[in-house]
C-alpha cells in the first residue's frame, strides 16, 4: 500500500504544538506529512498571498490528503480555509481533527464531505486518514 502524503493545515499562532506531535508521529513511517512552515501573518489578499499560495499549493498538489487541525481560531482563518478548500478543489482527501469538540469548524471542512478525528491522538488520527 503506497504511503499516505499528508498535507498539515493548522492555526501556526495557536496550534503548532499539535503540528510538531504530528510530525513526531511521522517516524511512524505510517504518514508522511508535509507542511508550509512559514507564518501566514500576510492577509490572503495581501500582495505576497500570491508567493505564499505558490508555495503552499504544490505542496498540497502532491498530498494524497489534507488534514487541518481544529483549533479554537480554525474556523476564523482565511488561510486554513483557503489550504482545505484548494485540497477539496484538487480532489485531495480531507481529514478534520477537532482539539475541542466545540470549536468551530472551517467551512471548507464541513462542506467537503471530511472525514473527522474527534480528539487528538494517534489512533483517532490514523482512523480518520484512514476512512478519508
Amino acid at each position: 500500500m503506497p504511503k499516505k502524503v499528508v498535507f498539515i493545515s493548522f492555526d501556526y499562532d495557536n496550534d503548532s504544538h499539535y503540528k510538531n506531535l504530528l510530525l513526531a508521529w511521522d517516524k511512524s513511517r505510517e504518514f508522511d506529512f508535509e507542511l508550509y512552515n512559514g507564518s501566514l501573518k500576510e492577509a490572503i489578499n495581501s500582495t505576497n498571498a500570491t508567493y505564499i499560495k505558490s508555495k503552499i499549493k504544490p505542496l498540497i498538489s502532491k498530498a494524497t490528503h489534507v488534514l487541518c487541525i481544529v483549533g479554537k481560531s480554525a474556523a476564523k482563518s482565511d488561510w486554513i480555509n483557503w489550504e482545505v478548500q484548494t485540497g477539496a478543489d484538487l480532489k485531495k482527501k480531507l481529514i478534520g481533527v477537532k482539539l475541542e469538540k466545540a470549536f468551530d469548524s472551517p467551512k471548507a471542512l464541513l462542506n467537503n464531505g471530511a472525514s473527522w478525528a474527534l480528539s487528538f491522538n494517534f489512533d483517532s488520527i490514523k482512523k480518520a486518514v484512514e476512512a478519508a
